[in-house]
């Protein structure tokens, strides 16, 4: 990754890192650093791990402060859904991160970039190169913009499934499936279609990089196509 790139990214996520290495370890994935025989320890897991703690330290109190009405069992849940792999990586998504980190050619053939393990794990690695660089104010900037924000709206594509199947079973509207239609791309960069039915009735179509996601883009679309038919 050129210099150029890396300010790219700091002019995508509002930081301007005073220590430029930080930046470049965050994105740097161990295939990348095996490749290219760098220390073990320049690559991003050590930052991941701080990340975490951060990030889960201030959702945390972002989510205390926000539901005072909320048990710490549904608060507890509330973080895991905002938190979870799968939620990340569509956070990171959203202002390109995959485009950014370093993989192994191996990693980059078999579709690693698309991995929601490996991009949600960036995401946390670039929360704690932020708090390492400057402190924790940066960090929690960093968490509310990109992490906290929007959460009505995040939280309706992270549960879909699960809130469309308790809307199919509380208006006993018939048997929910989700059903593949096609795929399209190589092996290593695979994308799926699948489509949500309520008795054999399509309700929403989704895509992803997995069927997973492709099931939960899919249940988003039928929750949003119901809402307006509320």
């Amino acid at each position: 990754m050129q210099q150029r790139s890396l300010e790219e990214l700091e002019e995508k996520i509002g930081y301007r890192f005073l220590d430029k290495q930080l930046l470049r370890q965050a994105v740097t994935h161990s295939s990348f650093a095996n490749e290219q025989k760098i220390n073990k320890y320049e690559d991003y897991e050590r930052l991941e791990f701080l990340g975490d703690a951060v990030l889960e330290l201030v959702s945390s109190e972002f989510l205390f402060q926000e539901n005072k009405q909320m048990t710490e069992g549904q608060l507890t849940r509330l973080r895991a859904s905002i938190v979870c792999e799968q939620a990340l990586a569509y956070c990171a998504r959203e202002f390109g991160l995959e485009e950014f980190i370093l993989l192994g050619k191996g990693e980059e053939m078999t579709g690693g970039r698309t991995k929601d393990s490996i991009v949600s794990d960036t995401l946390e690695s670039i929360i704690g190169a932020i708090y390492i660089d400057n402190g924790m104010e940066p960090a929690t900037a960093f968490i509310r913009r990109f992490i906290l924000s929007d959460l009505e709206h995040k939280k309706l594509f992270y549960d879909a499934k699960t809130i469309l199947q308790e809307y199919v079973q509380q208006n006993n509207t018939g048997i929910l499936q989700y059903l593949p239609i096609r795929e399209e791309g190589p092996d290593h960069d695979k994308l799926f279609v699948v489509e949500a039915r309520i008795d054999g009735k399509k309700i929403g179509e989704g895509s992803g990089r997995t069927k997973k996601a492709a099931e939960q883009q899919a249940a988003y679309e039928a929750l949003v196509s119901l809402q307006k038919q509320s």
